[in-house]
């Protein structure tokens, strides 16, 4: 591309190009240059043909920068095509120059001839009335029945008032929508950039990979409770797969050879290998969209409730204007009236607070579906955890292998390997590592997983039952008899691990004793909840009572439950409801799904199953418990943000009103304090909620102190005052 240095700093270069460039070129520009990892900002100019680089401040940088400025060529730039629909969003300089050309319009018409300006502008009104009248025939007086009117009203005074009128609306249309639209992309690159991975089967081998690294023709393996990451053809098995968030179906179904599934669906039951027939990047960015369309249906009481009032206010505005009208007799104060309504800076500026707020959740470790979901979290008094895999390290290891009846320890931890490794749990995936690092292989001897229930796995081996899992499922539910004297054995070696009980045609052949750890940051997160307002924490696990209390004391919670089946999970959070509590649930597991789809609320672990992300609310994105606690401080803030833009919204709306009822300022400034006022207000809510301080001391001294700062930076939010960006 032929072009010169223009200006030179450390870190920063700017280029005269030859040549204007149209938008597409101009964007492929920018795109290139932010691909290079020395580039931190690329602005191009299409109009003044320049463009401007910024880089790390190096020699090397800028040789690199200048070198690839050298070797761009036009047909590389015409041939560029965006990864994804995101990167097209609005720039900066499509609003400067939509509203230039509005403007400049505008002055043109205002110096023609009166006969022209008036036909002109009445052509202009045109598509005004169209919309207000089509309102009017669904019954309904709204924004576009207050627009149509006010420029109505505009022509009685003139066609240039009328003109003013028309011309104000659209800019502050332009606004609206390039706020809107930079808001929706923010937040979806923003969940773009959550890692996405899926097992492969590659040269024989199932091995993990990055979602960007998977190509058409790519076999991807998805067993019980996992995520199919693309779209694709099932190759070989079967399964039942969970389509409620594409289709709404409220029951799985099944899907074998043949059969098309789609990214984003979950297979609650079975094992099943997908070949890849389409972009994984493009199914990633339609699970985007498809999450970002639910979020309407997501909306909080309280943001529904005022957008109705919102809705509600506009035929007061008509009416109003009929008293200022017959009271005043004069135009101009009439049509101040209905120059300004609630509706659009109430709807608005409360949509762009939740998508401000959703986008920073990414930023901070978590997904959350909806702003009734920030609402819920906000207003929930008691939480409960389950134990493996939330609070508990999600990368647990086998401790011990006992071997019972015959069988030695490698047939056993064999056995267990191949039963377990259909099974996403961190329990699961430890034994099939255990296997793995001892180079036992554990291929498929015994028949197809039957069926997963409890805390157990149920196969068959030579027409032989085969059961894996906790002691209530092996001893009680399955009858494999074990001696009081054996089971006091078995719970001597077990020293605070969590025994898997292995039994084979009713016979017990082993013991697996998992080792699993509480997280470093378990007991400050359950401390922070507290302090966060959480006035009950509650722990429920399948584990033994005697693993249940080591670890609920080294996490600092006082109440538990152990031996708990789901359904008892499920049965728990009913009964802390029906006592008045609004329960949060926090789980990783397929049996946690029946519990966080009961909760008020529910939150689901990044490690966690499929399954258990699609029936949460919240998902992490990151194994950090801390981000249930930004969780939590982000929801208080966003309810007071929002709170503090209607009451703005009301008082300043009414003060524009009034001011134009009273002839101090014309319907033309009324219109246009209204969209600023509109724009100011949605460009604060847009902004960081939380400082990016951590929340969690992790020592005294220097840590302490800014966590003290931190919680000052929160009650200043909390407060009315914005944090320092």
């Amino acid at each position: 591309m032929r072009c010169v240095i223009k200006h030179s700093l450390p870190g920063r270069l700017r280029f005269q190009l030859d040549e204007i460039l149209n938008e597409h070129d101009a964007i492929a520009l920018e795109e290139v240059f932010l691909e290079m990892p020395m580039v931190t900002k690329a602005t191009a100019y299409p109009k003044a043909a320049s463009f401007a680089v910024e880089f790390d401040p190096t020699v090397e940088a800028r040789d690199t920068v200048i070198e690839r400025m050298a070797a761009l060529t036009d047909e590389e730039l015409a041939a560029w095509q965006p990864s994804d629909p995101f990167t097209l969003a609005p720039r900066a300089r499509n609003l400067y120059a939509a509203i230039a050309n509005a403007t400049a319009w505008f002055l043109i018409r205002i110096l023609m001839p009166n006969p022209f300006k008036t036909i002109w502008w009445l052509w202009r009104a045109i598509p005004f009335w169209k919309a207000g009248l089509a309102s009017l025939r669904q019954g309904r007086l709204d924004v576009p029945v207050l627009d149509a009117s006010a420029i109505a009203l505009g022509f009685t005074q003139g066609a240039n008032n009328a003109g003013e009128t028309m011309y104000l609306l659209h800019v502050g249309e332009i606004m609206e929508d390039f706020t809107q639209k930079r808001t929706e992309s923010s937040l979806a690159q923003s969940l773009l950039e959550i890692p996405t991975t899926a097992w492969v089967c590659r040269d024989g081998e199932e091995v993990e990979v990055d979602l960007s690294e998977l190509h058409e023709g790519d076999k991807v393996i998805v067993r019980i409770g996992g995520a199919i990451p693309v779209d694709g053809t099932v190759t070989a098995g079967e399964a039942m797969v969970n389509q409620s968030s594409l289709t709404g179906e409220p029951l799985p179904v099944v899907r074998q050879a043949g059969d098309t599934v789609y990214a984003g669906t979950a297979v609650e039951e079975g094992e099943i290998c997908v070949t890849v027939t389409g972009d994984p990047g493009q199914s990633k960015i339609q699970s985007i969209l498809t999450m970002m369309e639910d979020t309407e249906a997501a909306k909080s009481a309280e943001q529904k409730r005022v957008e109705n009032i919102a809705d509600k206010l506009v035929p007061w505005n008509f009416a109003l204007a009929a008293v200022v009208a017959l009271t005043t007799r004069s135009l101009m104060k009439t049509a101040a009236c209905l120059m300004v309504d609630y509706s659009c800076a109430l709807k608005m500026s409360g949509a762009i607070a939740v998508m401000a707020a959703q986008r920073e959740g990414a930023k901070h470790g978590f997904m959350v579906k909806g702003s009734r979901y920030f609402q819920a979290i906000e207003e929930a008094d008691t939480i409960v955890f389950d134990k493996t895999g939330t609070l508990t390290d999600a990368a647990p290891e086998v401790y011990h292998v006992e071997p019972y009846n015959g069988y030695t320890r490698d047939e056993a931890l064999r056995l267990a390997a191949c039963l377990e490794e259909h099974f996403p749990h961190p329990v699961a995936r430890a034994v099939v590592n255990k296997a793995l690092e001892e180079g036992l292989e554990h291929r498929e001897l015994h028949s197809a997983v039957e069926y997963v229930v409890a805390h157990g796995i149920a196969s068959s081996l030579n027409g032989k039952r085969v059961v894996i899992g906790s002691q209530h499922f092996v001893l009680e539910d399955e009858g494999v008899p074990v001696s009081p004297e054996q089971l006091e054995h078995i719970h001597s070696l077990a020293l605070g691990t969590s025994p898997l009980f292995l039994a084979v045609d009713n016979e017990l052949r082993g013991v697996l004793y998992i080792d699993d750890p509480l997280k470093a940051d378990a007991a400050q997160v359950i401390q922070a909840l507290r302090d966060e307002g959480f006035k009950r924490i509650i722990m429920l696990t399948g584990d033994a009572d005697r693993t249940a209390r080591r670890v609920a004391a080294e996490a600092g919670i006082d109440d538990y439950r152990a031996d708990l089946l789901p359904e008892d999970k499920y049965e728990l959070i009913r009964k802390l409801q029906d006592e008045g509590c609004n329960v949060c649930m926090v789980g990783d597991g397929v049996n946690d799904s029946p519990a966080l789809a009961a909760a008020n609320v529910s939150i689901a672990m990044s490690a966690g199953s499929a399954v258990a992300r699609e029936a949460a609310d919240i998902a992490l994105t990151s194994n950090d418990l801390e981000g249930i606690v930004r969780l939590r401080r982000l929801s208080r803030v966003l309810s007071h943000r929002m709170k503090r833009g209607y009451r703005f919204t009301i008082g300043y709306n009414s003060i524009l009103l009034a001011l134009g009822i009273a002839g101090i300022i014309t319907p033309q400034q009324s219109a246009f304090f209204h969209n600023g006022g509109t724009i100011g207000l949605s460009a604060v809510n847009a902004r960081a909620y939380l400082p990016d301080a951590p929340l969690l001391p992790v020592g005294e001294g220097e840590s302490r102190a800014q966590e003290e700062a931190h919680d000052r930076e929160i009650e200043a939010v909390l407060e009315g005052e914005e944090p320092a960006i």
